[in-house]
């Protein structure tokens, strides 16, 4: 018996395994926060009342349409970069002030989803994405 080969059929398959987790399942919190700002869908989010109506429907949809065109992979890098410059803007402006520490201040979200979309704008889609490279 000789050595068994590295080029197993999962190895030649790896770039394809991480992809189906970058879809609705990892931005489903995402879509969730737009469709509860636009829809009142699944449920009408509690912080709606304290915010201005012009922010709530620019949030809104850029939390519904960036969410939708980053899980089908398309305009995936652009939308990706203008989604994590809008996170960020989101924790300096509603989690900031509250505290410096994430953990203290319920920023977590935010600060991760900023993270993961200038990781997906510097990767770029996946394979299985519309506008692969």
């Amino acid at each position: 018996m000789g050595a068994r080969s590295l080029s197993s059929p999962l190895t030649k398959r790896a770039p394809l395994i991480p992809w189906p987790d970058r879809g609705l399942g990892r931005y489903q919190p995402f879509l969730e926060h737009g469709t509860g700002k636009l829809l009142a869908f699944p449920a009408g989010l509690p912080f709606i009342d304290k915010m201005p109506p012009g922010l709530l429907y620019d949030t809104g949809g850029m939390e519904f349409v960036g969410g939708v065109l980053v899980v089908v992979g398309l305009f995936t890098r652009p939308v990706a970069f203008v989604l994590s410059g809008f996170m960020a803007a989101a924790y300096f402006m509603a989690h900031f002030p509250q505290s410096f520490f994430p953990a203290i201040n319920f920023g977590e979200p935010a600060v991760l989803f900023c993270f993961v979309f200038l990781y997906l704008a510097a990767a770029g889609p996946g394979p299985w994405s519309i506008d692969r490279d």
